[in-house]
């Protein structure tokens, strides 16, 4: 179990990182609508975005773990 001072930092953690993986998607979106795209580039930060998104599904799961787990 977490204590609160884990928790609020947990907190902060997943609220920046979904920042950072909504900024990543504006980037994405802009760089695919203004071609020629970068291919390269574009494929860096969709991974990004990927990894960020399964950490943000963790550290969810870790402030609200499943009741049935």
């Amino acid at each position: 179990m977490l204590t609160e001072e884990q928790i609020t930092e947990t907190r902060t953690t997943l609220h920046e990182l979904q920042i950072e993986h909504h900024d990543l998607n504006q980037v994405i979106d802009h760089l695919m609508l203004n071609p020629p795209p970068d291919d390269l580039l574009v494929r860096r930060l969709k991974k990004r975005k990927l990894l960020l998104k399964d950490r943000i599904v963790l550290l969810e799961h870790m402030l609200e773990p499943d009741v049935l787990a």
